[in-house]
Formats: structure tokens, sequence, C-alpha cells
């Protein structure tokens, strides 16, 4: 059956694809949760001369990744005596196994890229990270601040600053509810924070109260900030026309390189499609005239 050419159909047709179009949701596309965030390389390497070392590297990083189809955070040893090796992974708690798989697949050859063979390695994503020493490395303590970042843009006045804390203080509440993982949308802010996985709630409330702090000093009247301390990690970003909404679990994550004025995106579709419609709207009112001044010259 072939497409009617009726202008009248076609007018109708054309109305309910247009209105249509514009009821679609538009949502934020979700930012690379396997981006790069930070890596941190012990300077020291091991010597290998018998490759026992890369052995157990490797297989320490193929025990990772198999487990990280089924959990979003393992910890566990490879080699032994003086070439042990102890590593971990954990995915951010909103991704899925899925996700967390491919995140924590592409750690291994980015962390020999990058720290090639240093005795202790970190790797940051931003959906997942690995931490590898060797045995007898120097441990730090788990309130070492490793890596921060603030926002560009500055936001004066307008009680920003008090909306922050505000949020920052459910973020400190809600990670020791959630026990461990935390994300939540408050007063045009949105946070996420994140605690190593076999760290207590007691000692995560208290890392991520650190990382407030740090925040709060360091990154002043910044629209965003992420910091990352040795067991945990925050991140905020305040969206002043409204935290954009997420078309997944992986989009939820430290997104500060979303700029605010995204927010008005479905506004500016919104007139776009709007314009599309009417111009759309007048070619069918032509073509219905046109049939019939041409039905009335064939009478």
């Amino acid at each position: 059956m072939g497409f009617s050419t009726n202008p009248f159909s076609f007018f109708l047709f054309s109305l309910i694809f247009f209105t249509n179009l514009e009821l679609i949701p538009l949502v934020e596309s979700a930012s690379d949760y396997t981006a790069l965030v930070y890596k941190g390389c012990a300077k020291q390497a091991f010597s290998d001369p018998t490759g026992v070392y890369s052995q157990a590297l490797s297989a320490l990083f193929g025990s990772l990744v198999s487990q990280s189809t089924k959990a979003r955070f393992f910890k566990t040893t490879s080699g032994s005596g003086q070439t042990t090796i102890s590593g971990l992974f954990q995915c951010r708690g909103d991704l899925s196994n899925a996700d967390c798989y491919n995140c924590v697949g592409k750690l291994p050859q980015m962390a020999d890229s990058l720290c090639g063979k240093a005795i202790a390695a970190r790797v940051q994503l931003y959906g997942c990270y690995v931490l590898y020493e060797v045995s007898g490395f120097t441990q730090v303590s788990g309130m070492e601040l490793l890596y921060k970042t603030c926002g560009t843009t500055n936001v004066a006045g307008s009680g920003f600053e008090e909306r922050r804390d505000a949020a920052l203080q459910v973020l400190e509440t809600g990670v020791v509810s959630g026990h461990g993982f935390y994300t939540t949308n408050y007063e045009a802010v949105y946070l996420l924070a994140q605690c190593e996985g076999d760290l207590g709630d007691s000692d995560c409330g208290d890392c991520v109260k650190s990382a407030v702090q740090r925040a709060q000093v360091e990154c002043g009247s910044s629209i965003s900030g992420q910091v990352y301390l040795h067991k945990c990690f925050i991140s905020y970003s305040y969206y002043p026309n409204g935290v954009p909404r997420r078309s997944s679990s992986s989009s939820s994550s430290s997104s500060s390189s979303l700029s605010s004025s995204e927010g008005n995106t479905g506004k500016t579709v919104a007139i776009i499609l709007g314009g599309a419609a009417g111009v759309g709207f007048l070619v069918i009112c032509l073509l219905f005239a046109r049939s019939l001044m041409k039905k009335h010259d064939d009478l």
C-alpha cells in the first residue's frame, strides 16, 4: 500500500510527527567513565631480570579484570615472598556490571603505559580505578590528598557557598547511610562520594568529611570540584539552571566538565523544533490550498 499523497493526510502525519518529536525527552549525554582523571606512579621501579614481578603483576591484573564482571570492588594478592604484589580495583557504585568490566578492562594496559615497572601505581578513571603495590611499599594515610581539581568558573554572591556547603553536609551524611557510596541532587548541586570498598562506615564518614573540608577551602567559589584522597573521593557540580537529567547509571559521574549553560539545551532544541514544525505547517497549508485550486480549475 503506497503512501497517500492526499494533502490533508500528509498534514495529519506531519502534525503527529512534529508533536511527538518535540515531546521526546532531552537527556544529557553520559560523560566518558573510562576517561583518565589522574595517575600516580612510584618513582622506584622493580628490577625484574627473571620476569617474576611481571608474571605476578600480570596474574594480579587478570584476577582483577575477571572479578569486575560480578563485583564493583575486589582486593587480592599475587606472587609470593618478596615478589608478592597486592592490588585492588573499584568501580563507581552506580555502574552496571558490564560498564564496570569495560572500565576495569582498560586499566592494565593504561597502568603499563603510564607507569611502566613502577613498584606501586594507581590509575584513576572517572568510573573506576586500580591500585597495586609490591610487598614492602611504604603505606600512606587514608586521608592523604592524591588529586584535586576545581572548576574554572566562579559563582559570585547569590548565596552559592552556603548552598554548596549545605549540599556537602547532605553528602557527608548520605555516604554513611549509603555504606560507602552516595549520589544525589540538592539545591541545584549534583553530588557524589565513594569510599574504598573495605572501609567501615565510621572511617568512610571521616574520610569524606576531610575531603569536603579540602574542597571548601581549596575550591572556594568554584562552580565544581573533585577531591581524591587515598581512601575516598568526592565530586560536586553546581548547575544554576538545574541539574541535567542523566540517561544512564554510568552517566552519573563526577562531571565537572559539563558547562552550567547546558541546562538550556532543552529550551534551545525545543525552539528549533518548534520553528521547523511551523515551517512544515506553512508548507502543508500551501500544498492544501494549491490542491483545492487545482480541483476548482478542473471543474
